[in-house]
C-alpha cells in the first residue's frame, strides 16, 4: 500500500489525505443513506424497530443526520477543501501529519457517534446530539483542520486567494465559533452534560447553531466546491468573479442572522421572531445570486450537458439549491410557517437541499476528482454515472414531492375545526393520510440509496482498474 500511495502522490500536493476523505465520503454516504432509507420504512412497517430501543426511529434518526451530514458531507467537504487549497494556492498543505490527524481524528469522531446514538447517549439537541466528550474531540479536530487550511494559505505562491477558498474559510471558521458556543455543557458525569444556558436562550443559542450548521456546513462549504468544479468541469471561467465575492460578503452578513425563524410562535420575543423572518427573505438575494453565477457559468458550454453527466450533477444541484433557497425564506414568513412548521414540508425542504444539493455536488466533485486522485484518465465507466444521475434526480423529487404533499395535508389537517371549536381530525387520521406519501418517500430514498451503490461499484472499479483498460471497455460499451 505504501508502494501505491508512492506512486500516486504527487510530487507537490499532498494527495493521500484527499484521497482517503474521498473514499470515505463514498462509504460514509451509504452507510448514512443506508440508515435513512431503514427509518422511512420504520414510518410504513413500525414493527421494523423490532422491539429493540437501539434500533427505535427516535434513535437511528439521529444516527441517520450526523452521517449524511457530518460523515459524508464533511468528509466531502474535507476532501474538496485540501484540494482546492493544494491547486489554487500551488502549494503543499502546511502539514502532513496534521493532515493525517484530522483524517483519523474525524472518523473516530464518526464511529464514536455510531456507538453513542444507538445507546440512547445524546444532548438532545438539533444537529449537535453528541455528548460532550465527542464534542471536545471535534472541537480538537476542527481547530486543527483550520490549521492546515489557513496555514497552506498563508504559505501560498500567489498573491490572490481564490473565491472557492473563501466559502471553505468562512464554512471552518463559523461552524468551530457554533459548535464550540452551542456545546458548551456543565458535565455531570461522562456520557451527560447540562447546557450553560437556560430555557428560551438555550432554544435561540441552539437553532442560531441548527440554522447556520446549514448555512455554513452544508451551504457555503458546499458553494465552496461549486465555485471550483462546475468551471472546471465545464471548462469555462466563472461567469462573474464580482458577483462571486458579493455573494461571498452578502451571504456571510445575512445568514448568520435567520436562526430565530425556527422559533415563530414560540416564547422568543416577537421582535427576534421578527428578525429571524426579514434577514431570511433578504437571503433569497445572495443565494440566488450564487446559483445564478453557477449555473452561468456554462454559457458557451451548455452542449456539453448532452454528454456530461458530471456536469450534469454539478448543474442540476445548483438548481435545487435555489429551489431549496427560495423555499427557506418562504417557509420563515410567519403566516406560511403557522401551516408548515412540525409538517413534513420541512422534511421536504431539508432532502431538497441535502439530497439535491449537498448529495449532488458532494457527488459530481468526486467523480471530477476520482480520476485525477489516483492517475485514471476517467472514471471506469460514464455509463454507470449517467444511470446514477437519473436515479439521483428521480430519487431526490419522488422524496420531496411526496413530503411536500404530505406536509400540506398535515397543516391543513391540523388546523380544521368545526363550529363548536372541536378540532375536525385527530392525529392518528393525519397519520393514516399520511401513509401513501411515506411508501413514496421511501421509494424515492430507496432508488437514491442504490445509486451510490452503483457509484461505490464505478469507484471500485476505477481505482483498482488501469485507466487504459477501462478506456478499452468504455470504447467496447459504445
Amino acid at each position: 500500500m505504501s508502494e501505491l500511495n508512492a506512486q500516486l502522490e504527487h510530487p507537490v500536493y499532498n494527495y493521500k489525505v484527499v484521497r482517503q476523505f474521498a473514499i470515505m465520503t463514498v462509504i460514509w454516504g451509504i452507510v448514512g443513506m443506508l440508515v435513512g432509507v431503514l427509518i422511512a420504512a420504520q414510518l410504513v412497517w413500525p414493527e421494523l424497530s423490532f422491539n429493540q430501543p437501539w434500533f427505535s426511529f427516535g434513535r437511528l434518526r439521529p444516527l441517520h443526520t450526523n452521517a449524511v451530514i457530518f460523515a459524508f458531507g464533511g468528509s466531502a467537504l474535507f476532501a474538496t477543501s485540501y484540494y482546492v487549497v493544494q491547486r489554487t494556492t500551488q502549494s503543499r498543505l502546511i502539514s502532513d501529519k496534521l493532515a493525517s490527524f484530522t483524517f483519523w481524528g474525524w472518523q473516530l469522531v464518526i464511529v464514536l457517534a455510531a456507538i453513542s446514538l444507538p445507546m440512547g447517549l445524546t444532548s438532545s439537541k438539533e444537529y449537535a446530539e453528541l455528548i460532550w466528550p465527542i464534542d471536545v474531540l471535534i472541537a480538537i479536530v476542527w481547530v486543527a483542520y483550520a490549521f492546515v487550511f489557513f496555514g497552506t494559505i498563508t504559505k501560498r505562491k500567489v498573491s490572490h486567494i481564490y473565491v472557492a477558498n473563501w466559502f471553505f474559510g468562512s464554512f471552518i471558521i463559523t461552524v468551530a465559533v457554533l459548535h464550540i458556543i452551542n456545546s458548551a455543557v456543565l458535565p455531570v458525569n461522562w456520557s451527560m452534560g447540562y447546557s450553560i444556558y437556560a430555557g428560551t436562550a438555550d432554544a435561540m443559542v441552539q437553532w442560531w447553531y441548527g440554522h447556520n450548521a446549514v448555512g455554513f456546513f452544508l451551504t457555503a462549504g458546499f458553494l465552496g466546491m461549486m465555485y471550483y468544479f462546475v468551471p472546471k468541469q465545464a471548462e469555462r471561467p466563472v461567469y462573474s468573479y464580482r458577483l462571486s465575492i458579493v455573494h461571498f460578503w452578502a451571504l456571510v452578513a445575512v445568514y448568520i442572522w435567520a436562526g430565530p425563524h425556527h422559533l415563530h410562535y414560540t416564547a422568543l420575543p416577537d421582535w427576534a421572531q421578527g428578525v429571524g423572518m426579514v434577514m431570511s427573505l433578504i437571503l433569497l438575494a445572495p443565494s440566488w445570486g450564487g446559483m445564478i453565477n453557477g449555473i452561468m457559468t456554462l454559457s458557451g458550454a451548455w452542449h456539453k450537458l448532452r454528454s456530461d453527466p458530471i456536469l450534469r450533477f454539478l448543474v442540476v444541484s445548483l438548481s435545487f439549491y435555489g429551489m431549496s433557497t427560495f423555499e427557506g425564506p418562504m417557509m420563515s414568513i410567519k403566516t406560511v410557517n403557522s401551516l408548515s412548521h412540525y409538517t413534513d414540508w420541512t422534511i421536504g425542504h431539508v432532502h431538497s437541499g441535502a439530497l439535491g444539493w449537498v448529495a449532488m455536488i458532494s457527488i459530481g466533485s468526486l467523480y471530477h476528482l476520482i480520476p485525477v486522485l489516483f492517475g485514471k484518465e476517467k472514471m471506469y465507466s460514464t455509463d454507470l454515472i449517467n444511470t446514477h444521475f437519473w436515479m439521483s434526480t428521480i430519487g431526490t423529487v419522488l422524496y420531496i414531492a411526496s413530503m411536500w404533499v404530505n406536509g400540506i395535508l398535515q397543516g391543513l389537517m391540523w388546523r380544521a375545526y368545526n363550529q363548536d371549536g372541536t378540532l375536525t381530525y385527530t392525529f392518528v387520521e393525519s397519520l393514516v393520510a399520511s401513509y401513501p406519501g411515506y411508501m413514496v418517500r421511501l421509494a424515492g430514498g430507496l432508488i437514491f440509496f442504490l445509486g451510490m451503490l452503483l457509484m461505490a461499484y464505478n469507484v471500485y472499479m476505477t481505482v483498482r482498474g488501469d485507466s487504459k483498460e477501462a478506456a478499452n471497455t468504455q470504447a467496447a460499451a459504445a
